[in-house]
């Protein structure tokens, strides 16, 4: 396997804050913002954009975090018996502008999945997607508002996103089999 390296640390950290800009410009302020990240890498992700809309609006929007394990059209293929973690959304989300928060959009099927586990916590005026890295290759029609980088992929490839908080680093990387 072969890695190439696509964001580090600085790179990352600038697409977040443009992100965050992003969300803020297009929603006129945090008013009803909430933000919700998608089990594992985009947990940590909502969480660096809380922050950073905090410095940029002096207000802390509330984030969650969704498991959509069992909403998964391949759960049974992954394994027979699925690791369910925690899903905690400490707040309603009905009439409220719901960023979902990922690292990678691929398929689409992860976002699929995360929409129908929502909407069993309620119903949100609008649901927006931001994502780190985009790498093409759709099987649904779902698109992100909000992209940090986009990447065409080849299907040997593989982007994977390590995140301090989970891995120790902040990169972006491309791995070719």
């Amino acid at each position: 396997m072969e890695e190439k390296l696509l964001m580090g640390e600085n790179e990352i950290d600038r697409a977040l804050t443009r992100i965050a800009h992003q969300i803020l410009e297009r929603n006129h302020g945090c008013k009803d913002l909430v933000l919700i990240g998608i089990r594992t890498g985009g947990v940590p992700l909502a969480e660096r954009l809380q922050r950073k809309i905090k410095e940029i609006e002096g207000v802390e929007v509330p984030v969650g975090v969704l498991d959509i394990t069992l909403y998964r059209d391949d759960w049974s293929l992954a394994s027979p018996q699925p690791v369910v973690r925690k899903t905690d959304i400490p707040f309603p989300i009905d009439n409220k502008v719901v960023v979902l928060v990922d690292d990678v959009i691929f398929t689409g099927r992860t976002i699929r999945a995360a929409l129908d586990a929502l909407i069993d916590f309620g119903r949100p005026r609008k649901v927006e997607l931001a994502v780190l890295v985009d790498r093409g290759h759709r099987e649904l029609p779902i698109e992100p508002t909000y992209t940090g980088f986009n990447i065409s992929t080849l299907p040997n490839e593989h982007v994977t996103v390590r995140l301090k908080e989970i891995s120790g680093k902040d990169e972006v990387v491309l791995e070719r089999y």
